[in-house]
């Protein structure tokens, strides 16, 4: 077996289950879980229509093997939406690529792009992060780096405590804008120093941004290759961003996404994706260009979590530290100090007590500099329907009282 295995850690869902192992909820109420960043809204019809139309249409079925690139209609669905969100204008052909949503690129991409090689490969991440990062990473025979966010600055990374040896070793770095868990969205004075790092290191950049469709501000989140065109990078050179239908369509398990960037990365994952066996099935890359190219759903989407955060937050903000991200569907709560309870302490008398399920923010970060940045808060997901979140956010407020 790869000895590199050896070295994953446990998921949090997992270490949560530990966690809840030996504990019931409590027999008198129904339990809701914000653990989990799964969407529970409805799937639009139209996705469902046209998924529908091709598995009945031979020339779209199931009969057939896809192509890896995806057909010529799907990519240029990519292109148009880039257009219309950011006006950014990238060749359908060569600087798009179809995957089976971020989760399963962002592995990929990190397995194409890093040296095992080099011997000494760094991958950057921020921390807190999405533990993919640090698996793809570590199975690629690379060494996680976790660049702390800052709660003073609204939980933006601190580029700047990177060391430049650290850099010097960097093959790739992993953004996440807006961020899970932190919700928080990178400024353009950012991307322009991360850029100007890539230039003189040359590390690739892999921009996650499947939270960019669901904010709360009337502007929405600035995205990667927007942020390259505005310095005048417009070959978005060392630069990949991804991003899928599972947040902004509610369709997670369709296992839908795109990836847009650098021409040059991209031929060369096209061929380990060749080699991958990863391509997508032709109903679904039916239903994907339908979901890219309607926004009144996304905008129907929008407005229910608009309503969900503007009426759970001030409830949660009475009894906890947290405030409107600025985008995501998470909660990033700061446990009180005069709890005296740690986050998976926390975390385990609140399911007991109240039967609420949330995720220990220690694990979804790693000690690093000195600290664990997720010590003490915990993520909360407001995915559920707006009456259940609230019935959530009341129980949290009587545990809180109560402890």
């Amino acid at each position: 077996m790869n000895p590199r295995l050896d070295a994953l850690h446990p998921y949090p869902f997992e270490r949560l289950r530990a966690l809840f192992a030996d504990v019931a909820p409590n027999p008198a109420l129904k339990p809701i879980s914000l653990g989990i960043g799964e969407p529970r809204h409805a799937t639009p019809q139209l996705v469902l229509d046209a998924y529908q139309q091709a598995l009945h249409n031979p020339a779209q079925g199931l009969a057939s093997y896809p192509a890896t690139a995806g057909s010529p209609a799907l990519r240029a669905a990519f292109a148009a939406w880039l257009g219309r969100r950011y006006g950014v204008q990238v060749d359908a052909d060569t600087q798009t690529l179809p995957v089976n949503g971020t989760r399963e690129a962002l592995f990929a991409l990190t397995q194409a792009v890093v040296d095992p090689g080099a011997g000494d490969a760094i991958v950057v991440c921020p921390n807190p992060f999405y533990q993919i990062y640090e698996g793809a990473a570590l199975l690629a025979g690379a060494q996680p780096f976790y660049a702390n966010s800052d709660p003073v600055r609204n939980f933006a990374v601190d580029w700047n405590a990177v060391p430049r040896e650290v850099w010097a070793r960097t093959q790739l770095v992993f953004v996440c804008s807006p961020g899970n868990p932190t919700g928080a969205v990178m400024p353009q004075q950012e991307w322009a120093k991360l850029f100007a790092l890539s230039d003189e290191f040359g590390f690739v950049i892999a921009s996650d941004e499947c939270y960019s469709e669901i904010y709360f501000g009337d502007t929405p989140p600035l995205g990667s290759l927007q942020a390259a065109a505005a310095l005048g990078r417009h070959d978005l050179r060392n630069l990949v961003m991804l991003t899928s239908l599972s947040k902004r369509s509610n369709v997670p398990g369709m296992r839908s996404g795109f990836v847009a960037g650098d021409a040059a990365i991209l031929r060369r994952f096209l061929l380990y994706r060749t080699y991958h066996g990863c391509a997508m099935a032709l109903p679904v890359q039916a239903a994907s260009i339908a979901a890219w190219g309607d926004e009144n759903h996304v905008q129907a989407n929008r407005a229910l979590y608009h309503r969900k955060f503007a009426e759970v937050t001030p409830l949660l903000a009475e009894v906890l530290e947290v405030q409107l991200p600025d985008a995501g569907f998470y909660l990033w709560a700061g446990i009180p100090d005069t709890l005296g309870l740690s986050d998976t302490a926390f975390a385990r008398a609140l399911y007991q007590q109240q039967a609420v399920t949330v995720l220990p923010g220690s694990y979804l970060a790693r000690e690093s500099q000195g600290c664990n940045p997720g010590r003490n808060r915990v993520r909360m997901a407001l995915v559920a329907g707006v009456d259940e979140c609230l019935e959530a956010a009341a129980r949290i407020a009587r545990f809180v009282h109560g402890a």
